[in-house]
Parts: C-alpha cells; structure tokens; sequence
C-alpha cells in the first residue's frame, strides 16, 4: 500500500499518524482526569448540599444540629424528639434554594415530598439511606440524567433525598470530548504540514538530484550536483558527478568518432556520386540489363549520402555544438523549407501565425521541417500538408502524411536513432532523420508527438514557443 506514495508522502504521512497517535493519546488521557474530576466535584457538591439541607431539617424537628450514628449510639437515635408543633411541608418549603431538582424526605413513616415522586427514586437506595448511610447515585427520571442522593436525619427509618440534574454536567463533558477531538484532528493536520515541510527541506537534494538527471537524460551532459561538500550527500554527489563526466567524455568521443568517420566517407562518397552522375548522364548508351541494377545503385548512393549527412548533423549536435539564435518569421521559414523539399507547394499558414516570429538557429528549424517532410515523402505516401497556426506554446506545426498512420506503442520509438516502427507496416523512419527532428525541437524548448491524421495517416504536431512581431 505505502509503495503507491511517493517519498515524501510517506514522510508526510508519518508525521501525520504520529501526530495523531500523540494527540489521541493525550486526548484520551485528559478526557479521563478531567471527566472524572468533574464527576466526583458534581457528586461531592452534590452530597454536601444534601446533607446540610438534611442538617437543617434535623435541627428544625428535633432541635438538634448535629447527626447521630444509629449504629454506635442507638439508643440516642431513638430518644430523639420533635419539637411540637413544627410542620414538615413548612421546613421543606424554608429551605435554601439551590440546584436541588426534588426534595422529599420519608419521616414517621410516611413520605412528605416539595417535589418530585419518591416512586422515581431505586428501593435500594431509598433503603440505605433509611439504614443511615449516605448514599449517592446516577439515575434518570424522565429520560433526564440526574445525581440522586440520600441523608439520613437522625432517627433509623427516617431520611431526606434530594436529587441534582446533570445535564449541564453531561453538556461541559460532551463539549470537552468534542474539544478533545478537533484538538486531535487538528494536531493530526499540523502534523501533516509539518511533515510535508520537514520532506520538503529533507528531500531537497533529492530533489536537485532528479532536476539534475534529468537535464542529463535530455542530454546537457555538463548539468553537475554542487553538493561534494556535503557531509550526508558529498559522496552520492561525487559518484553522480563522476558517472556524469565519464558519459560526458563518452559520448563527446563517439560524436568525434562519428564526425570523424562522416568526413572520411564524404570524399570516396563524392568520387561515387560524381561518377553515379556520369553513368547515369550516359544512361541510354548502357545495355538494358544493367539499367536497373544502376537505377537501384542510384538510389542506395542517394540514402548513403543523406546517412552520412545525418551523421555529420548529429555527432555536430552531440559534440556540443551550441548554435546560433536570430529571429526568424517562422511562417516564412516553414513555408520554404517544406515546399522546397516536397517539390510542390505544400504549406498552410493560418492568417494570425503570419506575423509570429521565434529566436531560433535557422539552419536546425529548416533542417526539422525538411526532415519531417522528407520523411512524408520517402515513407509514408507523400505529404499530405504542412500546416502553420497560433496556438500551444506559441505556434504549432504540423505535417501529414498518407501512410498507414504510426500504431500508439511505436509513437516514441521512432524517434530513436535508427529506430523503426515495428507494428506501423512500411517500417517508416529508418535512420537518424527523425532522431534529428526530436533532438531539435528539443534545442528550441519545443515538443513533437505525433497522431492520427484526420482521413487516415499520419500527423506530426510540432509546438515551439513564438512571440507576435
């Protein structure tokens, strides 16, 4: 599952469930000390308004203010007396207010309730309290949450209850526990943010390893990590450095090698076309079986020199030619390469790409368009258009073709050196011309890809960034 985040979402999350668990615990922690603080402070309040309710009833019927046991001095408890004439209903009405929901109390057998029905009170409770023990406990009386309590008053089967609504209680509680989980939720989210920026700040070499690999594979063979002197990362940047300057000497000597091996082919491959240019020039004085072997001859000396010309272009490229930028109006431009190349006029220029214009090295421009016309021409059916709008980066380009089309798997492949596509029937883009284009349009911070034409082929979509003139 963790191997479907990236590195630093997997940071990120740990951070976050750390967070959480810390927050949870705490939470879970504190909701225990303080629920049960406030429960025992209810219940000890509670009680001690009970009994001094009790102590002054007490005193009101017998004179006397302070409780006997009637465990340990019973015979005391018994001789207690009423003073005459003292109503119960009277001392029950004289008592303080306080947060007392009902007020009852069980005397000379009977029951003599302010409020409340002594029915809703547990026996067993009504019981203990009659025994003489004080007695506290939780109950509901119409579906409300109160404290119920019971004091005895002096003589055995004689005592006074009261019982104390929760719901402010049971309220502050639920408002702590919902306090508790935001608090949770949102130290989780803290966590989060600190974890994607403890990632962030962690990952940051990292992150210019990938930026500089990058501008390696799209071939700035030169792009090198700054972070030798680092003491975590300084033999990973050095490794990485070292690799990187190793292919970069690489691939300068294969690009000498092959410019090398290019120049050396350009002078027998003159001496061969020069003297194709002469059999051919005195064509109609050859006997009729050799004609077509030198028609055939013709035509492989023409793509042996367009080879060698690619390979001079190429290995020019890879060796780190940097080439020159001028501005150029690029409808002009593609509207003479590829009607120059095609033979014919083949170019459509949208009337707001006119006047575009875009810092270029013409001679690489010109050679993109030739060779994506070119390709059109050699091996797909002829092209079809070369189209010039406003749009994308700045200006697209396209050429279309009559071939097949390029089957989506081979839609990259073609653009490798000497790549070929496979499943796209005519095994069109033999050699580097298109490897040339990519390259290229690369250079120019363009991008190519390729589609299905409308009506069938082959489009080539080019997008370069241009400005208005």
């Amino acid at each position: 599952m963790l191997g479907r985040f990236s590195l630093r979402n997997r940071v990120m999350l740990a951070y976050g469930l750390l967070a959480l668990v810390l927050s949870t615990v705490l939470a879970i922690v504190t909701w225990g000390v303080v629920s049960d603080y406030l429960n025992n402070q209810r219940d000890s309040s509670a009680v001690a308004v009970t009994a001094d309710n009790a102590a002054a009833l007490r005193y009101g019927l017998f004179g006397v203010p302070q409780p006997c046991n009637p465990a340990r001095i019973r015979g005391e408890c018994e001789s207690l007396e009423k003073v005459p004439g003292v109503q119960v209903m009277d001392l029950l009405n004289s008592l303080p207010s306080s947060d007392a929901a009902a007020s009852m109390m069980y005397f000379e057998g009977h029951w003599h309730a302010l409020t409340g029905k002594p029915s809703d009170l547990p026996p067993d409770l009504i019981q203990t309290a009659l025994d003489g023990t004080v007695v506290s406990r939780r109950i509901e009386v119409s579906g409300q949450p109160v404290l119920a309590v019971g004091v005895p008053i002096g003589r055995p089967e004689e005592a006074f209850f009261e019982w104390h609504p929760l719901t402010a209680l049971d309220n502050t509680l639920l408002k702590l526990k919902l306090t508790l989980i935001a608090a949770a939720i949102a130290t989780a989210l803290v966590g989060l943010a600190v974890g994607r920026l403890a990632s962030t700040l962690a990952l940051r070499p990292l992150a210019e390893l990938t930026r500089v690999a990058d501008a390696v594979a799209r071939g700035k063979l030169d792009a090198r990590l700054l972070a030798e002197e680092d003491r975590d990362l300084g033999g990973l940047a050095r490794s990485f450095n070292q690799t990187a300057s190793a292919l970069e000497r690489r691939v300068a000597a294969d690009a000498r090698f092959a410019g090398d091996v290019s120049h050396e082919l350009r002078t027998p491959l003159m001496t061969m076309l020069n003297s194709m240019q002469l059999i051919q020039n005195h064509r109609a004085e050859l006997p009729a079986a050799v004609r077509e072997p030198v028609e055939l001859l013709g035509d492989d000396l023409d793509r042996f020199r367009r080879l060698v010309i690619d390979l001079l272009e190429i290995s020019r490229d890879d060796g780190g030619d940097r080439g020159s930028r001028e501005i150029v109006r690029i409808a002009d431009l593609v509207r003479a390469a590829a009607d120059a190349t095609a033979g014919r006029e083949v170019t459509t220029v949208e009337p707001e790409a006119e006047g575009l214009t875009l810092q270029a090295d013409k001679r690489r421009l010109e050679r993109v368009i030739a060779n994506l016309v070119e390709n059109a021409e050699d091996h797909a059916g002829g092209c079809k258009g070369v189209g010039v709008e406003a749009g994308g980066l700045g200006v697209i380009i396209t050429v279309d073709d009559a071939g097949p089309g390029i089957a989506a798997e081979d839609r990259t492949r073609i653009f490798e050196r000497f790549g070929r596509g496979e499943t796209s029937g005519r095994g069109r883009g033999v050699g580097l011309g298109l490897a040339i284009v990519a390259r290229h349009v690369q250079w120019h911070h363009g991008t190519i890809q390729v589609t299905t034409r409308p009506g069938g082929g082959a489009r080539f979509i080019v997008e370069l960034p241009a400005k208005s003139s």
